[in-house]
């Protein structure tokens, strides 16, 4: 069987097991003549078990309008607010901190985003994630 040509590589983040057929989803694959229901189906039941979260997607397109997409995992940010408790991070990162994450829920963070980060170990990742955390207007306590 021969290869299939990828056409394009779409890169979403949605709601685990609600994505809908309308923006960001029929924007993001309508132009390149995908069936975004069918996307929309097998993306909420791959997610059904992580709802409540927010999923990245990389959906990959085939020249012959097939897809084919890997879940990653959630971003840093929405993890750091989950543990933190809050709803968004700082307007004004620096000057006005909005709240509080431990080290160990720092190094839970870092396992999980360990396959989707650049880094060789978990204190290079967790070095990541408190970079993220203060740019979020988030102190990490010892």
């Amino acid at each position: 069987m021969a290869k299939k040509r990828v056409a394009a590589i779409v890169k979403i983040n949605l709601p685990a097991g609600a994505a809908t057929p309308a923006p960001p989803v029929g924007t993001a694959l309508g132009p390149h003549g995908i069936q975004t229901m069918e996307f929309v189906k097998q993306y909420n039941a791959a997610t059904e078990a992580q709802r409540g979260q927010v999923i990245p997607v990389e959906v990959t397109i085939f020249e012959d309008r097939s897809f084919s997409f890997v879940l990653k995992t959630p971003p840093t940010s929405e993890l750091l607010k989950q543990a933190a408790g809050l709803e968004k991070g700082s307007a004004t990162n620096r000057r006005a901190l909005v709240g509080t994450v431990t080290r160990e829920q720092v190094e839970e963070i870092a396992k999980t985003k360990m396959p989707d980060l650049n880094a060789f170990n978990l204190e290079s990742a967790m070095k990541q994630v408190i970079g993220t955390a203060m740019s979020m207007g988030l102190t990490v306590a010892e």
